[in-house]
């Protein structure tokens, strides 16, 4: 039969949704979502060791140190122990020129919260965190070290810097592809500043635990004390609108 001229003509499919674009930069990352629990918990750690250390009881892990600190047998001349000391120039005054130069670049690109949050992690948490356990402690250092050190052992002001550049640099430098990579150099980083310090006698290996513990959950605490400035950021970078 024809189709009367009245008839409504069928309706057209829906047509189908196009995909939310995803944005297009993933910097600075958010933080895990039990990194304040996280972030204690290592604080407390390389706080309770160094209340054993500071009771003046010999504590369960001096053995450990002992052995490690005989185990190290080494020349003044070879090869890793030049390796050692360039860890121990990173580690130094000279160590601070990285995480300077990282916040100078984000300043530059119009990062500042990204900066606010590395200078307050890479450079500031020192000053609050491992200077008041050194005055704590009063660890002394193990004997004959082979680099020149100050007073305190407990912890490594070393390896702590060396774990804050890492996280912080994974942070805010690295989009989620690359970043899986950096944690992987970054730890062999942090390994070798903990071998050279032991290695070069220059502090005890429960002292570069404990650094890096402080270290990883200083930046736990203020990763999570800076997302919102971060999320702000993150939103900005995917439109472009940094300086706005």
């Amino acid at each position: 039969m024809p189709r009367s001229p009245s008839a409504a003509p069928p309706p057209r499919p829906p047509a189908p949704l196009s995909p939310v674009p995803a944005p297009r930069h993933h910097l600075p990352a958010a933080p895990p979502r039990h990194a304040p629990a996280v972030g204690a918990a290592l604080l407390c750690v390389a706080l309770l060791m160094g209340l054993l250390l500071s009771a003046g009881e010999r504590p369960f892990f001096q053995g450990l140190d002992d052995r490690w600190a005989a185990s190290v047998h080494s020349s003044r001349g070879d090869a890793l122990t030049g390796l050692a000391i360039v860890f121990d120039r990173l580690g130094g005054p000279l160590g601070t020129v990285l995480p300077l130069g990282l916040i100078g670049c984000l300043c530059v690109y119009g990062r500042w919260r990204s900066a606010l949050f590395a200078l307050t992690a890479g450079i500031a948490a020192n000053v609050v965190v491992v200077l008041p356990l050194k005055q704590l402690v009063d660890r002394p250092r193990p004997p004959h070290p082979w680099v020149l050190v100050n007073d305190g052992s407990y912890p490594s002001g070393q390896v702590f810097s060396a774990v804050t550049l890492v996280v912080v640099a994974a942070v805010v430098a690295f989009p989620p592809r690359a970043r899986r990579w950096w944690w992987l150099v970054g730890g062999l980083y942090v390994v070798a500043m903990m071998g050279s310090r032991t290695w070069l006698h220059a502090q005890w290996l429960s002292d570069t635990f404990a650094g890096a513990l402080a270290g990883a959950g200083a930046c736990m605490l203020l990763w999570r004390a800076f997302a919102p400035l971060l999320r702000t950021e993150a939103e900005r970078v995917a439109a472009d609108s940094l300086w706005l």
